[in-house]
């Protein structure tokens, strides 16, 4: 387990420490991305569906590279959005959100203002890389592709 958080934390270093020449133009994953399960640090804490203790959805928009991310708890709703850029290291691809101001919605090892996604199952699920640093392990399943609808 010590070998897989230490893994999760050099790739958030790598991933926070490349600079911009390392950003590809990112197509193909506009669309709605909504959180399907949450796993804490021990075994037998996932959860999923209604029992998760949020729900979440992030909107890519492809024209711009912006999004949205916004979290669904049983009395608020909260939103963030700014932009994203999509990168490759080692074979594994990445999106790696750049919220416009600071939020409790971002997740992430670093206490700024970015949160990173590996980008698994060409690009219909994104998996958090908080959980290299005792945070949730989040899912995403992409739910909706834009296809020509003005939202991209």
């Amino acid at each position: 387990m010590k070998k897989i958080i230490g893994l999760f934390i050099i790739i958030i270093l790598v991933i926070s420490c490349s600079n911009d020449d390392e950003t590809e133009v990112i197509t193909g994953f506009q669309g709605y991305y909504e959180l399907v399960k949450m796993t804490g640090g021990f075994e037998g804490s996932e959860t999923t569906g209604a029992k998760m203790e949020w729900q979440e959805i992030y909107v890519l928009k492809n024209t711009d590279s912006t999004f949205v991310k916004t979290r669904f708890t049983n009395d608020s709703t909260y939103n963030g959005n700014g932009t994203y850029t999509y990168k490759t290291i080692d074979n594994q691809k990445y999106i790696k959100f750049l919220f416009n101001e600071n939020t409790d919605l971002i997740g992430n090892c670093t206490n700024d203002l970015t949160e990173v996604l590996m980008v698994l199952e060409d690009g219909d699920k994104l998996v958090s890389t908080w959980n290299a640093c005792d945070g949730p392990g989040l899912e995403y399943q992409k739910i909706i592709e834009f296809c020509g609808t003005g939202l991209d």
